[in-house]
């Protein structure tokens, strides 16, 4: 097997149970660690297959402590909605088999298809990416499950918001308070909860970025059932961080012009917003990293910090 970045790292148990879920004469030829997760290695696996040819599948493994104590669940639901995805328009890795006890594995493990196309993090383009988006997102949305998965949890709360060095404190206080109070009443629907530019490939010309098109969409593991307004908060803070603040107004307008359904009320809609913005704020220095492994070398933890001020800012300064 060729090592192409570190393939050691898989341990010879996990491997052994990949072979065991490869067709008859297949084999692994090598192995890719895919730059960018946060909770979980990824590596494309490239399997011989017996007329010559090749695929690849992809192979999500916990190993982070932390994360391995939460994978049970992860892994199970991601298996459930792969297995719900396959039989819907919505473009998703094939599941091939899934180890979230590490039974037979080093460590929680999920092994899946792989998707063409690539994740697009750069500025160029973006508007044409934000309507793309926003009209896969509503598509999801639109999925009916027979068999629902879990409702969503959020785990943030006032005393676990981390505020940036030097933010704006009034502004802080005041998207505090607003998640102090219950979540307002809501209509559910199918969430992806962490659908994101970090987990959408993207088929983009190189000499045409306009004509991009969504090859599809991955990271299934929080798969949940809630309020439409969670997933659009989560994906407008994203690209509000990455892009600028600017671009996660538009993104949740894109969404209702996408013919996409939002809380009724603005107090409603605000408190979808910033309790995912204030969420973000436990996150900042780790998706900086994997921004800048990525490619995205000027989104250091500062610069991404002073843009999630600006947005929550933002999104209080827009309420009066």
């Amino acid at each position: 097997m060729t090592d192409r970045h570190e393939a050691a790292t898989i341990s010879p148990s996990t491997l052994a149970w990949v072979n065991r879920h490869l067709e008859p004469g297949e084999r692994i030829v090598a192995a890719e660690a895919l730059r960018g997760g946060i909770t979980a290695d990824m590596w494309r696996l490239t399997v011989g297959t017996r007329d010559g040819a090749t695929r690849d599948l992809v192979l999500r493994t916990f190993v982070d402590p932390y994360y391995v104590a939460r994978a049970e669940d992860s892994l199970s639901r991601e298996a459930d909605a792969l297995t719900l995805l396959a039989a819907t328009g919505v473009q998703a890795p094939q599941l091939v088999a899934v180890d979230p006890t590490a039974a037979q594995c080093a460590y929680p493990s999920l092994l899946m298809t792989h998707l063409a196309g690539r994740t697009v993090l750069d500025d160029e383009a973006v508007e044409t990416r934000v309507l793309l988006l926003a009209r896969q997102l509503v598509a999801i949305h639109a999925l009916r499950p027979a068999d629902r998965p879990r409702t969503y949890v959020a785990l943030t709360t006032a005393d676990t918001v981390v505020v940036p060095r030097g933010a704006d404190a009034t502004a802080w206080a005041a998207a505090i308070d607003v998640i102090r109070n219950p979540a307002p009443p809501w209509e559910g629907c199918f969430l992806h909860r962490d659908f994101q530019p970090g987990n959408v490939l993207f088929d983009v010309p190189p000499s045409r970025p306009a004509d991009a098109r969504i090859t599809g969409v991955v990271d299934w593991a929080a798969a949940s059932w809630g309020p439409a307004d969670l997933d659009v908060a989560h994906c407008a803070v994203t690209l509000a961080l990455l892009h600028g603040p600017a671009w996660g107004q538009r993104f949740a307008e894109a969404y209702e012009e996408a013919d996409g359904v939002l809380a009724a009320t603005a107090s409603e809609r605000l408190y979808w917003r910033v309790r995912d913005a204030l969420a973000s704020s436990e996150e900042v220095r780790q998706v900086a990293r994997a921004w800048r492994e990525a490619g995205r070398t000027d989104r250091t933890t500062r610069a991404v910090e002073e843009r999630l001020d600006a947005y929550v800012t933002g999104l209080m300064e827009a309420q009066g």
